[in-house]
């Protein structure tokens, strides 16, 4: 196993951790503030309240695009099983925990498929 792919993996998992981990305290802190429950209007209000806030909201929204398209057809690409995950961390959690989490489910399949050849 080459020692840098399997770092360059766990290195992506920890950014996935920290993305997860950063993004539901917010989402914590934003239902404390304007709960009880998780008001999506409100959260949409907010994210696109001022100018810097739609730049970051529309920045996201297409770069988060871009990403989960390739993410879709690298999965295929690579015969990944088990995308469903990411579909589903992606929208219950945050793209700033699947896209790491993906990268480093990717890094896996191709030691993986590094060893089979």
């Amino acid at each position: 196993m080459n020692l840098k792919k399997i770092f360059l993996s766990y290195f992506y998992l920890m950014i996935g951790i920290a993305g997860g981990a950063f993004t539901t305290v917010s989402n914590i802190e934003f239902v404390k503030d304007y709960g009880p429950g998780f008001d999506v209007i409100k959260f949409f209000e907010l994210a696109t309240n001022n100018p810097a806030s739609q730049s970051l909201s529309f920045d996201l929204l297409f770069v988060a695009s871009a990403i989960f398209i390739w993410m879709f057809v690298e999965s295929r690409r690579l015969s990944m099983r088990h995308f469903w995950i990411i579909i589903l961390a992606t929208f219950s959690i945050a793209i700033a925990f699947s896209a790491p989490l993906f990268l480093f489910l990717r890094e896996r399949r191709l030691l993986e498929i590094n060893e089979i050849k």
